[in-house]
C-alpha cells in the first residue's frame, strides 16, 4: 500500500510540476508558446465518463493555472470542429488545453537570454576529455574541466571550472564514462518519430490525440507552422549524432491517422512533406536499488569525482530541472550563489511582444501580413530588427521582404540574422533558426542555393566551402528530414499497377507530347506543346519538373517513366507532381479548344 501510495504521489508531483513550468513557459515567452485545444474523440459510451474523469483530475491538478477548462463534446459538435474526423460510430470528444510551443526558437531564445545574463556560449563544440586534478585534503581526483574542441575549426581549447555540469541528453552516458569508465548506463533512448502534412488534414486550431493507437503507443495529430504534424511517442532506439525516420514509422503513422480521419480524406503517403525521429533520454536512477525502472521524470546525480549530471525530463520542466540541477550543485561544491531568479524571467524576444505587433510590422516596413505574423510569433519584440534588414523589393506590395520560397513567410533578411544569432552552417538556418527544413524538405532544398549565398557573402566563404555546405544540408535534408523516404516512392523499380483503362488514357496523354512516337519526351516536346495554348514556361524550370520524373536521368521522360508516376500518383505514394498536373492541364485545355462551339449555330434541341 506504501508503494502504491508512493508511486501515486510521486505522480501527482510530476503532473503538478509540468503543469507549475506550462504556466510560466507560457508566461516568459508568450511570442513563441500558446494554448492549444486537443480533442480527444470518443467511440464507446463507455469512455466518454472515464475519459472526462481524467481529464478533469487535469484540470484540478493546474489549479489557478489551468489554462482552460477542459468540456465535452457532442457527436455533431465535434464534427463541426473538427470536419475531417471519422463520423462512423463516434458518439462525441472531449476537449482539453495544453501549450505548444516553437522549440528550436524556444531553445535559442534560452541561450541568448543566458548569453546576455553574463553566459559564455560555445557553438559547434564537443568535450574531447574531461580534466581532473588531485584534491589536496581527500587526495581523491575532482573533475575540474574540460577539453573541448571547435567542430568546425578543429582547434582545441580548454576550459577550467569549479564544476562541470553533464547536461548532454542522449550522450548522457558518453560524458559519464568519460569521468568514469565502470560508470554504468543510466540512458534508455527512446524515439519518436514525426512527419509533417500539408495543413489542410487538420483545423487551425484544434488538434487530435488517440491515446491508444493499434499498438499501444499514443499518437497525436496537431496544427503547427499552418502545417499538420502528426507522431508517436516513445520506441526503443540506438543513440546516434543523426536519427532517421524509417519508412516503416511513417507507413504507421499514417495508417493510425487514417483511422480517425474521415474516408473522404485520401490519406497519401505522398502528402508526408517532411520527416523526421527524436531521441528521448529515459534514464534509470543510478542511486535506486531497481536499476531496471526507467525514471519518467529526471534525474540529479553527483559522482565521487564531483560530475554534477542531468539526464531524463522533459522540454516543460527544462527551468525546474535546471534550478534543482543548480541547487545540487552549489550545496555538493559548497558555492556562493544568490536565489534562484529564472521564474518570471522574460525570454529573448518576449519583452515588447504583444498580439498586435505584426500590425506595426506591416504600417512601418510594408511587410505582407503573412510575413508579419511569422516575424512577429518567432522573434517577439527582436522582430523590429530583421525587419530592418529586409530588402526593397521592387514592388508596389510588398514594399520589402523577399521571400526565399513563395509558399512560406519566410524572408531573406531572417538568413542575415541567423548569422548574428551565430548560425554557423547552412543547416542552422533551415532547421535551427527557422523551421523550413522540418517543414518541407522539398522547399528547404529550393531555398538552400540562396541561403548559402547569403551566408557565403556574409561569412566569407570560398567556393569550396558554399559547395561543402550545399552537401551538408542535402545530405541532412535526405537523411534526417526524410527526403530520402519521400524521393524513394517513385524509383525505376516502383510497380506499374493501373487498369488497362487507364493505361489508355495515359498513353494517349503522353502522345500529345510525342508527337514523333519516339517514345520519349523532351523539355523541347514540352515547350512545343505549351506555345501551342500560349503557355510560357522558362526552360530552367521545364527541365526541374522532367527531371522529378527522369528516373534514369538521361534527360528525357520515357513512356514508362511516365506511367509509374501515374501509377504512383494513383496509389498516393506521390502528391503535387509538377509533371503530371501539368500534363493534365494540358490535356483538358487541347480537349476544350477541340470542341465545336453552339453558340453560333442557332442550338437545337
Amino acid at each position: 500500500i506504501h508503494i502504491v501510495e508512493y508511486i501515486v504521489f510521486s505522480q501527482y508531483m510530476m503532473v503538478k510540476e509540468a503543469l507549475h513550468e506550462r504556466a510560466n513557459l507560457l508566461e516568459i515567452a508568450p511570442h513563441l508558446s500558446a494554448p492549444l485545444p486537443i480533442m480527444l474523440p470518443v467511440y464507446s459510451w463507455w469512455q466518454l465518463p472515464y475519459y472526462w474523469a481524467g481529464i478533469k483530475m487535469y484540470d484540478l491538478v493546474a489549479g489557478a493555472q489551468c489554462l482552460k477548462s477542459s468540456y465535452v463534446l457532442s457527436k455533431n459538435k465535434a464534427l463541426e470542429l473538427f470536419p475531417m474526423l471519422k463520423r462512423d460510430k463516434l458518439v462525441g470528444a472531449i476537449v482539453y488545453y495544453d501549450g505548444q510551443h516553437n522549440d528550436a526558437r524556444m531553445n535559442l531564445a534560452i541561450a541568448l537570454t543566458a548569453a546576455r545574463y553574463g553566459a559564455v556560449a560555445a557553438n559547434y563544440t564537443e568535450v574531447v576529455h574531461l580534466l581532473k586534478r588531485t584534491d589536496p585534503e581527500t587526495g581523491k581526483e575532482r573533475v575540474c574541466g574540460a577539453r573541448c574542441r571547435d567542430v568546425i575549426s578543429g582547434q582545441e581549447f580548454e576550459v577550467r571550472a569549479k564544476c562541470v555540469i553533464n547536461a548532454t541528453g542522449p550522450f548522457t552516458d558518453s560524458l559519464r564514462k568519460m569521468d568514469n569508465e565502470k560508470s554504468p548506463k543510466i540512458c534508455q533512448p527512446s524515439a519518436g518519430v514525426h512527419i509533417v502534412m500539408p495543413g489542410y488534414y487538420s483545423p487551425d486550431n484544434m488538434g487530435l490525440l488517440d491515446p491508444a493507437t493499434s499498438d499501444g503507443r499514443v499518437i497525436f495529430f496537431l496544427p503547427w507552422e499552418k502545417m499538420t504534424i502528426a507522431g508517436t511517442t516513445d520506441s526503443p532506439t540506438e543513440i546516434t549524432a543523426q536519427p532517421i525516420p524509417t519508412e516503416e514509422d511513417i507507413n504507421f503513422i499514417l495508417t493510425e491517422v487514417r483511422n480517425y480521419l474521415s474516408p473522404d480524406v485520401e490519406v497519401r503517403r505522398g502528402d508526408v512533406l517532411a520527416a523526421w525521429s527524436g531521441i528521448r533520454p529515459l534514464v534509470t536512477d543510478p542511486s535506486s536499488k531497481d536499476t531496471q525502472s526507467i525514471c519518467r521524470n529526471h534525474i540529479v546525480n553527483i559522482s565521487e569525482s564531483g560530475l554534477v549530471t542531468i539526464a531524463g525530463g522533459k522540454w516543460t520542466t527544462y527551468r525546474a530541472m535546471a534550478q534543482e540541477t543548480l541547487d545540487a550543485t552549489i550545496k555538493a561544491h559548497h558555492l556562493q550563489a544568490g536565489p534562484c531568479r529564472t521564474v518570471g524571467l522574460m525570454l529573448e524576444g518576449g519583452k515588447g511582444w504583444t498580439p498586435t505587433l505584426y500590425i506595426r510590422l506591416v504600417q512601418d516596413y510594408g511587410l505582407e501580413v503573412e510575413v508579419a505574423q511569422h516575424l512577429a510569433a518567432t522573434y517577439g519584440g527582436r522582430a523590429f530588427e530583421v525587419a530592418k534588414m529586409a530588402q526593397v523589393t521592387g514592388q508596389r506590395w510588398p514594399i520589402v521582404g523577399k521571400r526565399l520560397v513563395s509558399e512560406f513567410p519566410y524572408i531573406e533578411s531572417e538568413v542575415h540574422y541567423a548569422v548574428k544569432e551565430y548560425a554557423c552552417t547552412a543547416i542552422d538556418v533551415l532547421a535551427r533558426r527557422t523551421r523550413l527544413g522540418f517543414l518541407n524538405v522539398q522547399a528547404a532544398d529550393e531555398a538552400l542555393p540562396r541561403i548559402v549565398h547569403i551566408m557565403g557573402k556574409q561569412l566569407g566563404w570560398s567556393e569550396q566551402k558554399k559547395q561543402e555546405e550545399l552537401n551538408a544540408a542535402r545530405t541532412f535534408l535526405y537523411q534526417e528530414m526524410g527526403y530520402k523516404t519521400r524521393s524513394e516512392q517513385l524509383t525505376n523499380t516502383t510497380e506499374i499497377s493501373l487498369p488497362l483503362s487507364e493505361v489508355d488514357r495515359y498513353k494517349k496523354r503522353f502522345h500529345k507530347f510525342d508527337k514523333g512516337n519516339k517514345g520519349f519526351i523532351t523539355t523541347v516536346d514540352v515547350q512545343q506543346v505549351l506555345e501551342s495554348i500560349s503557355v510560357q514556361i522558362d526552360e530552367n524550370t521545364l527541365h526541374e519538373i522532367l527531371n522529378e520524373v527522369d528516373l534514369n536521368k538521361n534527360g528525357q521522360v520515357e513512356l514508362n517513366e511516365f506511367l509509374q508516376l501515374m501509377s504512383a500518383v494513383r496509389k498516393g505514394r506521390v502528391s503535387d507532381s509538377r509533371l503530371a498536373i501539368l500534363m493534365k492541364t494540358v490535356e483538358e485545355t487541347l480537349e476544350e479548344r477541340g470542341l465545336v462551339s453552339v453558340d453560333r449555330s442557332g442550338g437545337g434541341v
